[in-house]
C-alpha cells in the first residue's frame, strides 16, 4: 500500500535523489485496469507540481519548482509520470502519462539554453542535453484508454526527461563529456 492518496501532500522529502538505485532502475509497466491506488498516485504527484508552481505554496512548504514528476522520483517503480506546463500561446497543460513508447521523433535537436534540471538533483550541472525537437508518442491515461500525443520544443524536451526518468537514465548522461556546451 502506497503512503500517496488523495489527503497526501507531496514535499521536498518525498522526493528521491540523485544516488538512489531507483534513479537508475528501468521501471515496471503499470498493469490495466489501473489501479485506485496508481490514480491516487498521479493525482498526487499531479499536485506536487500544481503546489510547486504556486509561488505562496511554494514558499511555504519549500518546494522546488517542477514541470514534470515521474514516480521513481517518489520511490515508485511504475511506468508514469505528470506534467504540468505552458504551451507557446500560454495555455497550461497537466498529463497524467502512463507505460509512454515512443513512436517517431524529428531529425533535429534541440536544448535548452541554460541547461536541465532536476527535482533529484540537488546540484548545478553545466551543459547542453540534446533532445530531439518534435516527438510523437503513445501512451495511456487513468482510464487506461491508448492516446497519440505530439510535442515540439519545450514540451519535447520535458516528455524526453521525463521518459529517460523511466529507464533509469538521467538528463546529465546525455552531456557531452569533453565539451558539455557543444551545439547539438
Amino acid at each position: 500500500m502506497s503512503k500517496f492518496h488523495s489527503d497526501y501532500m507531496i514535499t521536498m522529502k518525498d522526493i528521491v535523489k540523485e544516488g538512489d538505485p531507483i534513479l537508475r532502475k528501468k521501471l515496471a509497466p503499470v498493469e490495466f485496469p489501473v489501479s485506485n491506488q496508481v490514480k491516487e498516485e498521479l493525482a498526487c504527484m499531479l499536485t506536487y507540481l500544481q503546489n510547486s508552481q504556486n509561488a505562496e505554496i511554494a514558499k511555504k512548504y519549500k518546494l522546488r519548482p517542477g514541470s514534470g514528476l515521474s514516480a521513481n522520483q517518489i520511490g515508485l517503480n511504475k511506468r508514469m509520470f505528470t506534467v504540468l506546463y505552458h504551451e507557446s500561446n500560454g495555455e497550461q497543460k497537466a498529463l497524467k502519462i502512463i507505460n509512454p513508447e515512443l513512436i517517431s521523433h524529428s531529425p533535429h535537436t534541440i536544448y535548452l539554453p541554460e541547461g536541465e534540471g532536476c527535482l533529484s538533483v540537488d546540484r548545478e550541472i553545466l551543459g547542453h542535453v540534446p533532445r530531439y525537437e518534435r516527438i510523437k508518442i503513445a501512451a495511456y491515461d487513468e482510464m487506461g484508454e491508448k492516446h497519440t500525443y505530439r510535442f515540439n520544443g519545450y514540451s519535447a524536451i520535458l516528455i524526453q526527461h521525463e521518459m529517460d526518468h523511466l529507464n533509469g537514465i538521467m538528463f546529465y548522461d546525455h552531456i557531452n563529456k569533453e565539451s558539455p556546451f557543444l551545439n547539438v
